[in-house]
């Protein structure tokens, strides 16, 4: 993609329950009503709208799952933001892992760096994830003009699609340094 006609801003949903948990949750029928912000998470938001140094969002995309949802809610509270959910920003779907503990992400994560296109374990592959990430950008580019968008999403679809964007290899998604929880990272 060449030069945006928006500026956004990728935001990871803050710790959550399945964090706290130690928990793979990726899943509507877990994840849309269950797992959301843990106390530590609802103190990172605290935090970052407090002293929030990045263009102030006009409206807000969100992965429609409880803890991106409550997320997203409570930027735009502090901001007035309109806030869009979407579900093409949920998290990857994790298959055979769904539930489990997230010691298996790295089961995961190493096929990953083989084939972007792998579904080992009934997972959602890397390729896929890239397409409905970058398919959202695509439709607000089309949508909007000189707007400060923020996406609120989770750490595995934000790492593909900024390696995406980048145009490196899918295969190194897990390359680059994740998103911690409430981290936010503007696209240039």
């Amino acid at each position: 993609m060449s030069r945006r006609h928006n500026r956004y801003l990728l935001m990871r949903h803050g710790h959550s329950e399945a964090n706290a948990q130690g928990l793979i949750i990726s899943t509507p029928q877990r994840g849309l009503d269950a797992y959301g912000l843990s106390p530590h998470g609802c103190a990172q938001l605290e935090a970052v709208t407090a002293d929030w140094p990045w263009p102030v969002p006009s409206r807000i995309w969100h992965s429609d799952f409880r803890r991106t949802t409550e997320t997203a809610a409570r930027v735009a509270v502090h901001f007035n933001a309109a806030l869009h959910p979407e579900p093409r920003l949920r998290e990857r779907h994790f298959g055979d892992l769904e539930g489990g503990p997230d010691a298996g992400y790295p089961q995961v994560w190493a096929r990953d760096a083989r084939d972007a296109d792998h579904r080992a374990f009934g997972v959602e592959s890397v390729a896929s994830v890239a397409t409905r990430m970058l398919a959202v950008i695509d439709a607000l580019e089309r949508a909007y003009r000189d707007e400060t968008l923020l996406l609120v999403s989770h750490g595995d679809p934000l790492q593909i699609l900024l390696t995406a964007l980048e145009g490196g290899a899918l295969t190194a998604h897990r390359d680059r340094a994740s998103l911690p929880p409430a981290g936010i990272v503007v696209l240039s």
